[in-house]
């Protein structure tokens, strides 16, 4: 369990914008609860044995790779952008993030599937460990792996949104959205590596 918990916890994608989305304090509940189900569809398949499939099927993981570092260069792109232009900035940390839920579910979504980091973590590491646990223990597994990535995603969700006041300022949002646009920059790269089809 100490292994699902550093790899939900990680500093990746997922967590960047959940902790964005905290911060301007709009639709919350839809982000985090979209992340958390989906790491829940996507640990039950890697424990039902998906993970193994999917390390049958290199072509498809090339694939995953590219799709998510169009993904993550795109959103990083986004940051970049409004970090650079500071006329785009105001001083209302609830017009800084995505206005729909939809907007938000989508997002959410994306940085779930699209996002081979997460699928390697939830499926393949996660999955494969419930997979070999014996099979009368594997839904208590599956029950506190996903438990805690509901209380980890809930936690950083709304208590990133007790940060609001510090965003008053533009270049506050100036700096969050620098840093995102580095860190999408570095996942995008490394997948891109993954793929094998770039700085291979």
């Amino acid at each position: 369990m100490a292994l699902c918990a550093s790899l939900i916890m990680a500093i990746g994608a997922q967590n960047a914008f959940i902790l964005r989305q905290g911060i301007t304090r709009q639709h919350l509940f839809v982000a985090a609860i979209t992340c958390v189900t989906c790491d829940m569809l996507l640990m039950s398949a890697g424990v039902l044995g998906m993970g193994k499939m999917l390390q049958t099927l290199p072509q498809l993981e090339v694939w995953m790779a590219l799709a998510g570092a169009a993904f993550v260069f795109w959103f990083g792109w986004q940051s970049l952008k409004k970090a650079i232009r500071p006329a785009a900035l105001v001083l209302d940390a609830q017009s800084q993030g995505i206005k729909t839920a939809k907007g938000v579910a989508l997002a959410a979504l994306g940085f779930s599937v699209l996002n081979p980091h997460a699928i390697l973590d939830t499926v393949v590491l996660v999955g494969g460990i419930g997979a070999q646990q014996d099979p009368a223990n594997q839904p208590m597994f599956l029950l506190g792996a996903v438990s805690f990535s509901g209380l980890w995603f809930f936690s950083l969700a709304f208590g990133a949104s007790k940060l609001a006041p510090l965003f008053a300022k533009p270049v506050a949002w100036r700096v969050l959205d620098g840093l995102i646009a580095l860190m999408m920059a570095a996942i995008g790269v490394s997948l891109l590596k993954m793929s094998g089809l770039v700085f291979a």
